[in-house]
């Protein structure tokens, strides 16, 4: 018969698939090996299941084992939000907290708030990852999705921290070289740097002037699915980029890029999105007052007309 599990049977289990090792599982929570695979084991009794094959190098989770992990991080975070909701301590959020963002985005504005932050609440636990893909928070176990761009699923609540928007660039070199466009459908003749990250549609760029919006197909000899090795290549004169203020500001400022097609743009704005369950939870709630203020003070410093 199987039993219910332990709870804190299960927050044993998630640090060991995390960690893929009971020796760095056992360092994390501060206890021995030998209780780490008592707990484990107990656990698989529970559930009549095997949850992890160990072997003398490594760790790795079973099939069963994945789907348990999955669970076990929604449960673990139940308690943790009752235990917030009930604790006279509300507003000084404590656990761990699951964070995911873009490439260039997330290392160069969400891991430095991030550090921030922690410094801030010491009993908030952040653990940071980056993707070149659109992250189902609800279903991948992420608390808090920093995202730039406006599709967002319905399922999911989105704040917004900062207004932001994309541009066209190119160095002066590249514009001396080729000509400027001076419409829209000229970017079919010129070299575009095409971007394959997260939200953008590969090779399609749609953009807005005035409240009519407009597409357009453009092609180059270099793409990517990084949008720092695309600015690179256009800072180099390879070619024309689209790309958020955010990014390029300092670039346009010291004339190293020049805005081409001013008045067309495409908005961008920044959101911290997160699943509906985790709507009450307090460390989600201060992670996101806290990034609205850190971005708040960084669009007034270097984004254009406070965007």
């Amino acid at each position: 018969m199987i039993k219910s599990p332990n709870t804190d049977d299960l927050r044993v289990f998630t640090v060991v698939a995390r960690k893929s090792s009971f020796a760095g599982a056992a360092e994390e929570l501060g206890v021995s090996a030998a209780y780490v695979t008592k707990r484990i084991r107990m656990l698989e009794t529970d559930l009549a299941t095997k949850l992890l094959h160990r072997t003398t190098r490594r760790v790795v989770v079973t099939e069963d084992g994945e789907r348990v992990y999955l669970w076990a991080q929604r449960v673990l975070d139940d308690i943790d939000h009752l235990m917030q909701e009930v604790s006279v301590t509300r507003a000084m959020p404590r656990g761990l907290l699951r964070v995911c963002s873009s490439f260039g985005f997330g290392r160069n504005l969400v891991a430095p708030a991030i550090s921030q932050l922690v410094e801030k609440y010491p009993s908030l636990a952040v653990r940071f990852e980056v993707f070149d893909r659109l992250v189902d928070v609800a279903s991948e176990g992420f608390d808090l999705d920093v995202r730039v761009g406006d599709e967002i699923a319905p399922h999911l609540i989105a704040k917004r921290l900062a207004s932001n928007h994309r541009v066209l660039c190119a160095a002066p070199s590249y514009l001396e070289r080729r000509g400027v466009p001076r419409a829209l459908a000229d970017l079919s003749n010129h070299d575009c740097m095409v971007i394959k990250e997260r939200d953008h549609p590969f090779g399609v760029w749609k953009l807005t002037t005035g409240n009519t919006e407009q597409t357009v197909k453009v092609t180059g000899p270099l793409s990517t699915n990084n949008g720092e090795i695309a600015v690179r290549w256009a800072v180099d004169g390879r070619g024309i980029v689209l790309r958020s203020v955010w990014d390029i500001a300092p670039l346009l400022a010291s004339g190293e890029l020049v805005q081409v097609l001013p008045g067309h743009e495409q908005e961008a704005n920044v959101w911290a999105v997160y699943p509906s369950r985790l709507g009450t939870s307090a460390k989600v709630r201060v992670c996101v007052e806290y990034l609205e203020t850190y971005f708040a003070r960084i669009a007034a410093q270097t984004w254009p007309e406070g965007r």
